[in-house]
């Protein structure tokens, strides 16, 4: 054994036998078991698409809201929008170049109905796929698309009550009182919003005391998140150029909603491995661990596509002792769907 697998062994030794760094590599692992990394990158590009035709229902209600009212045009020019990338510029030359356009606003509810679907398809798809869910019993399109309507509402009404929150803390308090009580506010709203999200997403049999504690950590990490958005938006592309600005913009936004992605994939995977105990886990194999052999069974399994099909999944030892690795259909055995 040379020094550097003496060194990984000591501590996947450490890992296992203390709760806390057992439990994090624990999540680490699975995440990398379900594909977490994929999962995020889905849910980052159709968030991206759904904010683009977004911008466009944007760019058109300010052509018609502006178009003339001279106090909305003095008030757009002294807010933050002024100062944006691109925009910004567009809107201090001519105040009156955005025009309301019924195409344009057509095109976008459009665009945005398309990448809204699309990204709750995707999130239930990734609940799915990261508590192990069979093909065989996850639901069609129309169950799958009642869910999407049921999220986009959850979704609306912490966006209401968020915003109530914040304008109801700002007004009672003020100065570093209120910024701290607003952040304190938000995160305890965001976790709320996050559990009423993961419980339309997730399957029904997963009781809701199981999906508590992946939000409780996910409800300050989007707090800090959103935080940072608002603060890269307002402190540093503000003075960029207009177009070092756009890229900048469109890399932080794409890094900003990756992040977002990679905190609900995280929150979600430390759900599952609390409510099925899927830690101690090994760094260096062999030997698999109780949790390693589960984890791996319930990859397997999910791949039944069919109540004809069910997967059977055994271990070698070892020694290559008696026993069949990996998983295998077996047409012969009672149909199904196994779990």
């Amino acid at each position: 054994m040379n020094p550097i697998e003496r060194t990984l062994r000591a501590l996947d030794r450490f890992q296992q036998r203390h709760r806390v760094p057992g439990l994090v590599v624990g999540v680490v692992k699975k995440y990398g078991d379900d594909r977490g990394g994929l999962l995020a990158a889905l849910i980052t590009y159709y968030g991206f698409v759904a904010l683009i035709p977004l911008l466009l229902l944007l760019s058109t209600a300010l052509g018609f809201v502006l178009h003339g009212h001279p106090g909305a045009q003095r008030s757009v020019l002294d807010s933050a929008l002024a100062d944006f990338p691109i925009i910004g510029d567009q809107l201090r030359q001519n105040v009156h170049s955005l025009q309301g356009s019924g195409l344009a606003l057509a095109i976008g509810l459009l665009g945005l109905l398309y990448g809204a679907l699309g990204i709750a398809q995707v999130l239930q798809h990734a609940m799915a796929e990261i508590w192990n869910v069979p093909g065989v019993r996850r639901p069609g399109y129309w169950p799958r698309l009642v869910r999407s309507l049921l999220l986009f509402a959850v979704l609306a009404a912490g966006l209401l009550l968020t915003t109530a929150a914040a304008s109801l803390v700002g007004t009672a308090l003020g100065g570093p009182l209120a910024r701290v009580g607003g952040l304190l506010i938000s995160a305890l709203l965001n976790a709320t919003v996050c559990l009423a999200c993961f419980r339309v997403l997730t399957p029904k049999e997963v009781p809701v005391r199981a999906l508590w504690p992946g939000c409780a950590l996910a409800g300050p990490l989007f707090t800090l998140l959103q935080a940072f958005g608002a603060l890269l938006v307002t402190h540093e592309l503000r003075h960029a150029g207009q177009v070092y600005g756009f890229f900048a913009t469109v890399i932080g936004l794409l890094s900003w909603l990756y992040l977002a992605a990679q905190i609900t994939v995280y929150a979600a995977e430390t759900n599952v491995v609390l409510a099925r105990r899927l830690w101690p886990r090994s760094i260096l194999q062999p030997p698999l661990t109780d949790a390693d052999e589960e984890v791996l069974s319930s990859v397997a399994r999910q791949e039944e596509r069919r109540p004809e099909q069910h997967v059977d999944v055994s271990f070698h030892d070892e020694d290559g002792g008696e026993g069949a690795a990996g998983a295998e259909d077996d047409d012969d055995r009672p149909s199904g769907p196994g779990t």
